[in-house]
């Protein structure tokens, strides 16, 4: 295993690389880590080579990999994954981003267009700021309030986000499988990835994209609003689909994987 394989805690699954299996990267968001794909991944593994990996500062992670200003930027992620791509020796992939990867995934496409059959991006957004004629669904004050709350008491704010982003009570299962892995992340680094994602803008790049793209979206996501969803078609340089679905929350995969997975296998099999 490579430096950067180990890095990530890279892992592959399902079908040997002998057969010309198409591969599909699956790649988390703020968070989480690869776990959070744990009721997709058995549906995948009978007809696809699937690669996860850990995003750096994900608690499954090691903090003294995590560099503060690498990763100030999405561009520090953009360049994990392509190392993870070369090391593995992908030609081509089918990519599955949620939220903060997505993006990521949008970005390297651009670059790389011939890495990626397609993309589909799972609750994801350009920008979570509101702007002129833009909304984002969050003000400056959310955000400001957002980063002291992180700095303050990182357990209590843990807790009390955890819920607010996944939907649903306190007690479900997948509030409790997020918080566990938000609460695993170093204070310190969950602060700057929060200040990272949440000030990024890339509304001005998504006409250079021209890999398909699969937007996913659930009906009610306080991170992201369904506008964002139909405002990423309208600007993506190349083909793009939307569907949004009847889930609650900005970790459906996790909290309504009945209905999910479905819909992401769709996505993955069948082309736009």
């Amino acid at each position: 295993m490579g430096i950067v394989e180990e890095a990530h805690n890279v892992r592959i699954v399902g079908l040997d690389n002998n057969n010309n299996s198409q591969i599909v990267l699956l790649a988390h968001g703020f968070g989480t880590d690869q776990s959070v794909w744990k009721h997709l991944v058995p549906h995948l593994i009978e007809e696809y080579r699937v690669i996860l990996y850990d995003n750096m500062g994900a608690g499954t992670t090691n903090p003294d990999y995590y560099d503060f200003e690498r990763y100030s930027s999405l561009q520090g992620f953009v360049y994990d994954l392509l190392a993870i791509l070369e090391e593995l020796q992908v030609q081509s992939c089918i990519f599955v981003g949620h939220s903060l990867s997505a993006m990521v995934g949008v970005i390297a496409s651009i670059s790389h267009p011939h890495l990626f059959s397609k993309l589909i991006l799972l609750s994801a957004s350009p920008r979570f700021l509101n702007d002129t004629d833009y909304y984002g669904g969050f003000h400056q004050e959310d955000l400001i309030q957002l980063f002291d709350g992180i700095s303050s008491n990182y357990k209590a704010w843990c807790s009390g986000f955890a819920p607010l982003v996944v939907g649903g009570d306190m007690d479900s299962v997948a509030v409790q499988e997020f918080s566990r892995t938000l609460f695993n992340m170093r204070p310190d680094i969950a602060l700057s990835l929060a200040q990272t994602i949440f000030q990024f803008d890339m509304r001005e790049i998504l006409s250079l994209v021209t890999v398909p793209c699969h937007i996913i979206q659930s009906t009610k996501d306080l991170a992201v609003p369904v506008v964002v969803a139909e405002y990423m078609q309208q600007k993506l340089g190349g083909k793009s689909i939307v569907e949004v679905m009847p889930t609650e929350g900005h970790l459906p995969q996790l909290s309504s994987p009945d209905i999910v997975i479905p819909v992401l296998l769709n996505h993955i099999r069948h082309n736009i």
